[in-house]
């Protein structure tokens, strides 16, 4: 069984290999070893910098937007009853989304790194539409890939991309959604590493983006750290730590902070998207899936067929439509450091619909799967017991799927 090591960030929680545990590694062609080398060096480099780390939290403060709200959600804790529900409004951030974090971070090593051009993936548009932000800042030239379903379901964000002067790569291979956008955008970047530097957009691919990816969505659990002893004046007793799970880069950024807490005072639980009720389809390589397979240059649990082949995805969202999930929630999987479940479409719709009906909040799609989650399990509990959803990305990208589903 993996077992946490106290003391030691868990993204530095690796063998030789690039392995945590029996999950991650990289698995690259000849042609990338070496820029992914020279990644790795530049990046353990960095984030060893004062001068560098300076800079991040300037941008982080006076661009991002750092800290996020922390608030107590009020009116549906006393609807509900049970457990507080608090909320960490990462929305906020500049763009509404964490995935804010990871380009700012990726575009200022693309600057060290001396390139012009900076390439990325998306699903849900909020990873786009972040960089495109970032490359916009920082002077970069930028290159989106996407699936066409998802620029069809995602057009608010594909409209901030093109804003800000992002070309946006539609990509029509497979499923049309965030897991060939990955696979599009690491073949691009295996022709151009010489020029162009490539921000991935969740914990997942070759060890070095997860690494990088999860440094730099810490950002969320530092801040909360910092709010929770101030709202109460110690850590209290009972927390549960909710967040949706795609590729897992805004629950790794959320619970960071707080691995060396043991599971009975800090529980984390992810919830990834069961998909809709009635099909055998889902998006919960953890939950429902056990099997082990290489995506996307690292080693994972996976949603595949008998033959090992990669099997299709379908969630009403984008932002959590991928077969696999991050090596490291597969890690925490393992070593039951953290808990997973799945909410289906329908349950993210209610989980919608009560949220916006007793509280100022417009959660996105992918949070809503953990506001269903907390929906569930807090009349269940006793009030000494505080459940934090990571409320991750505003819902104005997805007003067309809301106003076809709720007719609003």
């Amino acid at each position: 069984m993996n077992k946490i090591k106290k003391g030691i960030p868990l993204i530095d929680q690796h063998d030789k290999k690039g392995f945590w545990g029996r999950f991650g590694g990289n698995f690259i062609p000849e042609t990338l070893i070496k820029p992914v080398e020279d990644l790795t060096t530049l990046f353990e480099k960095l984030r060893r910098d004062k001068k560098f780390i300076k800079e991040r939290d300037y941008y982080f403060k006076n661009w991002v937007g750092s800290p996020t709200p922390f608030i107590k959600l009020e009116n549906l804790t006393n609807h509900l009853g049970g457990a507080q529900i608090w909320a960490k409004v990462v929305s906020e951030a500049n763009g509404g989304a964490h995935k804010i974090y990871n380009a700012t971070v990726h575009s200022l090593i693309a600057k060290r790194a001396g390139k012009k051009y900076i390439v990325g993936d998306t699903g849900a548009g909020y990873a786009g539409k972040m960089l495109s932000m970032a490359a916009k800042k920082f002077g970069l030239k930028c290159k989106i890939f996407m699936g066409a379903k998802d620029i069809k379901r995602q057009k608010p964000n594909c409209e901030a991309m093109r804003k800000n002067g992002a070309e946006i790569v539609p990509v029509y291979t497979g499923s049309q959604t965030l897991v060939d956008a990955v696979s599009e955008c690491m073949r691009y970047w295996v022709s151009n590493c010489d020029t162009t530097h490539m921000c991935v957009g969740s914990t997942v691919g070759p060890n070095i983006f997860v690494k990088i990816c999860g440094w730099s969505t810490s950002q969320i659990s530092r801040e909360l750290y910092i709010q929770i002893k101030e709202e109460f004046g110690k850590i209290p007793k009972k927390l549960k730590l909710i967040n949706c799970v795609g590729g897992g880069s805004s629950s790794f950024g959320f619970w960071n902070e707080f691995m060396h807490y043991n599971k009975k005072q800090f529980e984390f639980i992810g919830v990834e998207a069961g998909g809709p009720k009635n099909s055998k389809k889902h998006a919960a390589p953890l939950t429902y899936g056990s099997k082990i397979g290489i995506l996307h240059g690292a080693a994972q649990y996976v949603n595949q067929n008998s033959e090992g082949q990669i099997e299709e995805t379908e969630s009403i969202s984008a932002g959590l439509d991928y077969p696999g999930v991050s090596p490291l929630h597969c890690f925490l999987k393992d070593s039951k450091r953290a808990r997973y479940s799945a909410a289906s479409d329908e349950e993210a719709l209610k989980a919608y619909q009560l949220v916006t009906k007793y509280e100022n909040l417009n959660p996105s799609l992918e949070p809503c799967h953990a506001f269903a989650e907390a929906i569930k399990i807090a009349p269940k509990l006793n009030n000494d017991t505080l459940i934090i959803v990571n409320s991750c990305g505003d819902a104005k990208k997805d007003r067309d799927i809301l106003k076809q589903r709720l007719g609003k």
